[in-house]
C-alpha cells in the first residue's frame, strides 16, 4: 500500500496552481495515476479540490455520489471505472466496494479527511490525504489571482481586484475563497444604484411584520458604524461627522454589538 500526503486545489488548472512544492507533486501523483490501472482515494475537508483532481485522473469515468444507493448500483452493472464522491454519504458502502472488488473496477473515490474504512483500506491500494489552503498560503495567492481573473471576465470588468486588506475566507477552502473574491470584485464596482437594488432584492420577501423599519435597520447602521470607525478611528469623530450626540452613536454600537 502507498500512502502519499499532498495538495490540490483545482489541479486539473496545474500552470495556474501548482504554487506549493506540495501542488506540484499533486499534479505529478495524479498524471501518474492516469496511466496506472490502481484504485485510489483522495480525502479532504470540503473544497480543496478532491472530485477535480478524481476528474483529473479519470476524465471519462461517471461520476456519482455515494448516498445516490440505487443509481450507483446500477452504473456499477456496466462501467469498468467508476469515479464515487463522499463515501462518508453512502449507506452500504461495504456493499458497493464489494462488488467494485469482484467485478474489478476500476475506481477513484473521494471522501472527508476522517473517514476510515477497514474495507477500503484494502481495495484503495493508493491514498492521496489533501492538506487544506491553510497550510499552502503559496496556493491561496495563486487562486486569489485566478478567481479575481475569472470575476473581471463574469463581470465584463477590467479593474484590478483590490487586495488591501484582504483576508482570505478558507474556512471552506477554495469554495469560500472563490465566492469571497466574486463578492469583493463585485462590492468594489458597485454603484449607489446597484446597491439600493440588492437590498430591495433582499428585503422584498423578508418585509411583513408591524416592526419592520426597526428589525431591519441595522441593515443601515452596522455598514456606516464599521466604515466610519474604520476611516476615522475614533467613535468621538465618527459621532461628529455622523452628526449624532456622542452617547446616541455609543448607545447604537451597543444595540448592534453582536455585529460589531
Amino acid at each position: 500500500m502507498i500512502v502519499v500526503e499532498l495538495a490540490a486545489a483545482r489541479v486539473v488548472d496545474a500552470n495556474s496552481i501548482a504554487a506549493s512544492a506540495s501542488s506540484a507533486q499533486a499534479f505529478k501523483t495524479a498524471a501518474l495515476l492516469k496511466t496506472l490501472s490502481v484504485n485510489a482515494l483522495i480525502r479532504g475537508d470540503i473544497g480543496v479540490g478532491k472530485r477535480t483532481l478524481a476528474r483529473y485522473i479519470l476524465p471519462d469515468a461517471p461520476l456519482l455520489d455515494a448516498s445516490n444507493y440505487d443509481e450507483l448500483l446500477s452504473a456499477l452493472e456496466s462501467v469498468n471505472e467508476i469515479v464515487i464522491s463522499n463515501l462518508e454519504n453512502s449507506p452500504n458502502i461495504n456493499k458497493i466496494l464489494d462488488i467494485i472488488n469482484r467485478a474489478n473496477i476500476r475506481v477513484v473515490a473521494t471522501a472527508k479527511s476522517s473517514y476510515y474504512n477497514e474495507f477500503a483500506e484494502r481495495l484503495f491500494s493508493i491514498k492521496l490525504d489533501i492538506p487544506s489552503l491553510q497550510e499552502r498560503p503559496e496556493d491561496v495567492e495563486h487562486l486569489v489571482q485566478k478567481f479575481s481573473k475569472e470575476a473581471s471576465l463574469l463581470f465584463d470588468s477590467k479593474e484590478e481586484f483590490s487586495l488591501k486588506k484582504f483576508k482570505p475566507d478558507l474556512s471552506q477552502n477554495a469554495l469560500s475563497l472563490r465566492k469571497q473574491v466574486m463578492i469583493n470584485y463585485l462590492v468594489q464596482n458597485i454603484n449607489e444604484n446597484e446597491l439600493m437594488g440588492i437590498m430591495q432584492n433582499y428585503l422584498v420577501d423578508k418585509l411583513g411584520s408591524n416592526s419592520d423599519y426597526k428589525n431591519f435597520l441595522h441593515l443601515y447602521e452596522i455598514p456606516i458604524i464599521k466604515a466610519g470607525l474604520q476611516r476615522f478611528r475614533s467613535q468621538l469623530k465618527l459621532a461628529d461627522k455622523l452628526g449624532l450626540n456622542r452617547n446616541t452613536l455609543r448607545k447604537k454600537i451597543a444595540d448592534n454589538s453582536r455585529y460589531l
